[in-house]
This record gives structure tokens, C-alpha cells and sequence, in this order.
């Protein structure tokens, strides 16, 4: 299960990073021209605080675990990145925008979660 836990929560981690790494880095219209539409609906304010939270949550799902340091943390914040994909999936959906990649990423984190509990055990 570990193993399992680790490849699942290093690609997560990734994609985490790169996602809330660009929300952080590049300005809202930025965004907007690269095809994320949906920033029209945030401040600029709010795009970086969701980014922030996906940069952490991907530092929450590697380092507790590869620290041994409270490693509760790593499922807790696999829990706290699938309720930050409920919500850009209903934010995609209200937009009539393809929810897939929200799904797919939310789905994975939840995995993440369900592994991280079980290896807890």
C-alpha cells in the first residue's frame, strides 16, 4: 500500500505543483490568454489564494510522509485537494466548461486520502 500511496501522491504532486506554481506566477489575463477561462470569475486576489492552496496541498501530500514528521497530514491534505476540485468542478460545470481534469485530479486525491488513512492503520 505504501508504494501505491507514494506514486499516486507524487504525481499528484506534480500536477499540484504546476497548476497552483502557474495560478501563483502568472498574472490573471496571463491565465485567461493560456485558456483558463475561468478566472474571469475571481479576483486576481482569489486566483493566487487557490493557487497557494494547491502549491501546499501537493508540499502537504509528499513531505509529512517523506519526513515521517506527522504523517496524518499527508491524507488530510489529499482530503483538502479533493474538496478544492469539488469546487473547480462545479465552477467548470456552471461555466459549461469540461469538468474532466478537475474530476480526474479529485478522484486521485481522494484515492490519495483513502491510502493515506489505510497505511496510517
Amino acid at each position: 500500500m505504501l508504494i501505491a500511496l507514494w506514486i499516486v501522491n507524487a504525481l499528484l504532486a506534480l500536477a499540484f505543483l504546476a497548476a497552483g506554481g502557474t495560478k501563483l506566477a502568472r498574472p490573471k489575463d496571463a491565465l485567461a490568454a493560456r485558456g483558463m477561462g475561468y478566472v474571469e470569475d475571481f479576483a486576481a486576489p482569489t486566483i493566487k489564494a487557490i493557487g497557494a492552496l494547491e502549491v501546499l496541498g501537493a508540499l502537504g501530500l509528499v513531505l509529512p510522509l517523506a519526513t515521517g514528521i506527522a504523517p496524518v497530514l499527508t491524507p488530510l491534505a489529499a482530503v483538502g485537494l479533493t474538496i478544492t476540485m469539488i469546487g473547480a468542478i462545479v465552477v467548470h460545470a456552471r461555466r459549461r466548461e469540461s469538468p474532466a481534469p478537475a474530476v480526474a485530479l479529485g478522484v486521485l486525491s481522494a484515492a490519495s486520502a483513502v491510502l493515506g488513512f489505510i497505511t496510517l492503520l
